[in-house]
Formats: C-alpha cells, sequence, structure tokens
C-alpha cells in the first residue's frame, strides 16, 4: 500500500509553500493619474517656476507629515518662509478657485508650517501665500496673492 502524500499549502503573505519548495509571487500594479492630478501637478511647477523668478528659494514641495502637507515651501533672502497653497483648475466658469481656501484650509496651513517650523527648528517669519493657476499647462493664468492672511492668535480664558 503506497501512503499518500499530503501536500501542504499555506499562504503568508505574497509567499506560498508547496512541499518545500518556496514560490513568491510578485504584483506588479500600474497607477495611473487621473486628469485633475495631472493638471494639479503641472500648476505646481509653474507655481514653483514662478516662485523662483520672484528671487524665492524652494525649500520643499509636497511636505507631509502625517495628515498635514504644505504644497510648497519657499523662503526669500531675509528668512520669511512662504507656505503656498496651490490651487489649480481648467476654469473658473463655474467654481471661484479662491472659495475653496476655507477658514478650516487656512487653520491646515498653519498647523503645518508649525510643524515643519519645529521639526527644522527654524527661527523665522511665517507668510501664508495663495497662488491660483486656472487653465491648461502650457498657457494657464496665474494669480498670486502673497501674505493672504495672519493667523489667528488662539487666547486662554
Amino acid at each position: 500500500m503506497q501512503s499518500a502524500r499530503k501536500k501542504a499549502i499555506f499562504a503568508t503573505r505574497n509567499t506560498f509553500v508547496i512541499d518545500t519548495l518556496v514560490i513568491e509571487i510578485k504584483f506588479v500594479s500600474f497607477q495611473f493619474m487621473s486628469q485633475h492630478n495631472l493638471l494639479g501637478n503641472a500648476g505646481e511647477k509653474e507655481a514653483v517656476e514662478f516662485l523662483i523668478k520672484q528671487g524665492l528659494t524652494i525649500r520643499e514641495t509636497n511636505w507631509r507629515m502625517g495628515k498635514m502637507e504644505i504644497d510648497i515651501i519657499a523662503q526669500e533672502p531675509g528668512m520669511v518662509l512662504h507656505v503656498v497653497e496651490v490651487k489649480t483648475r481648467s476654469s473658473d466658469e463655474f467654481f471661484d478657485p479662491m472659495r475653496s481656501i476655507t477658514r478650516a484650509k487656512k487653520q491646515n496651513m498653519v498647523n503645518s508650517a508649525n510643524a515643519y517650523v519645529r521639526y527644522y527648528q527654524l527661527q523665522c517669519e511665517i507668510q501664508y501665500d495663495v497662488i491660483i493657476l486656472i487653465g491648461i499647462p502650457g498657457s494657464f493664468k496665474l494669480e498670486y496673492y502673497p501674505d493672504l492672511f495672519v493667523p489667528r492668535l488662539k487666547t486662554y480664558r
């Protein structure tokens, strides 16, 4: 009587073991950027070029820490840090892009800038700017709003 040999098959992540033979399967994923992401990336590149022409040095683009993010962090020679939010739209026909800079968005910009300054232990003044780009890559209409707002001070009673 021949003994039946049982084959053990079990999976751990992407590795399968059959007897003593190990087969590793690699999954290849293709990520295609959606059209609005391509437009946003083109807008941020255009904004970076604009800020460089204005004499600013780009420190970071798309800086993230946890859930906080800053589109562009630039610096002028006098140690003023520019925290720049970039809004890119193909058209402003139906919605004014400036309306997307809400009180919550401003607070997120302030929190992110504070985290950045603490992380790099910087001693500098912070300026909050917004750049709005409308159109298609290569022919954007750029609107620059330097020092758009001053953060609200928190008061404790």
